[in-house]
């Protein structure tokens, strides 16, 4: 069949196209993306302005002197030092489980997935709870750690264990689709060229998903800092000691004193904008590499 023979029979034929940008379409998308803005700003723009106003609202000196509070500062350094020990711990285990899972064929390959998925599943203050069951005073190893002075609820190493609970799913499920889809050609391809198996990950595999692993270092790291529900079952609130940067919000919340706990608040809420911009940088140069 001929086609249009000139181009105002093209351009009539283009205009009854469907997705042609004529008026009702563009006040459509105009329309979508209006009330998509208006979401987002109540959703994320709105508090954030909130977080900050109420922290400045009796101006700097009393915003810089909330920082000057020791149990402040211990908060922050616990939530630094926690998301220090989860996120490498994570980095490994989410790189072996993903190498693992999309490299090898072996039995109890589904369980294991399974198992990476339970955290995104099971609410973060029933992980808590499961923690305290397990090393708390009357838990099963409770008694044990009791005798040899081992201190793991209500103290650091159950905020460690809590926080890498709800946290290691990340850089693994990151990294799994990402390796089954570049497939194992390239690897194979090198082993048969005589390279070892460290040689081959760190000069052939790693190159490929390194922007899918530091993305998924970035969401880590993110929900290490932010984590409150599993974290309050196993700190026990011990001011100054095991609370960290969101518990500690609520603690001064709780006493009325809202200058230092919006600005605790908004420390976080700035730590949560620069992981958001470091994981735009992360896509935007990952585009562009690919």
């Amino acid at each position: 069949m001929a086609g249009p023979s000139n181009a105002g029979e093209i351009a009539a034929e283009l205009s009854t196209r469907p997705g042609h940008r004529s008026l009702g379409a563009s006040l459509v998308r105009w329309l979508v993306i209006g009330v998509s803005l208006v979401f987002l700003g109540a959703l994320l723009a709105a508090p954030l302005a909130a977080v900050f106003a109420m922290a400045i609202e009796k101006g700097w000196t009393a915003y810089f002197s909330s920082f000057a509070d020791p149990d402040t500062r211990a908060a922050i350094r616990l939530t630094l030092l926690t998301a220090a020990i989860v996120v490498p711990v994570n980095t490994v285990f989410g790189i072996t489980a993903a190498w693992c899972i999309a490299k090898f064929e072996f039995r109890g390959k589904s369980f294991l997935i399974t198992m990476i998925d339970l955290p995104l599943a099971v609410s973060p203050v029933v992980s808590g709870l499961i923690y305290v069951l397990l090393f708390g005073l009357n838990g099963w190893f409770g008694a044990w750690l009791m005798e040899n002075e081992i201190s793991i609820v209500y103290a650091l190493p159950g905020i460690v264990l809590a926080t890498m609970f709800v946290t290691f799913p990340y850089v693994a499920r990151e990294l799994i689709p990402l390796m089954q889809q570049l497939g194992n050609d390239e690897e194979e391809a090198a082993i048969t060229l005589g390279a070892g198996g460290w040689f081959t990950f760190f000069r052939v595999t790693l190159p490929k998903i390194r922007w899918g692993l530091v993305y998924g270092i970035i969401l880590c790291n993110a929900r290490a800092m932010g984590e409150f529900g599993a974290v309050s079952v196993v700190s026990g609130n011990i001011r100054g000691l095991t609370t960290t940067m969101p518990l500690h919000i609520e603690i001064l919340y709780n006493e009325y004193n809202f200058v230092g706990a919006f600005a605790v608040a908004s420390m976080l809420s700035l730590l949560a904008v620069v992981t958001l911009i470091i994981k735009t940088l992360v896509e935007r140069s990952g585009y562009r590499r690919r």
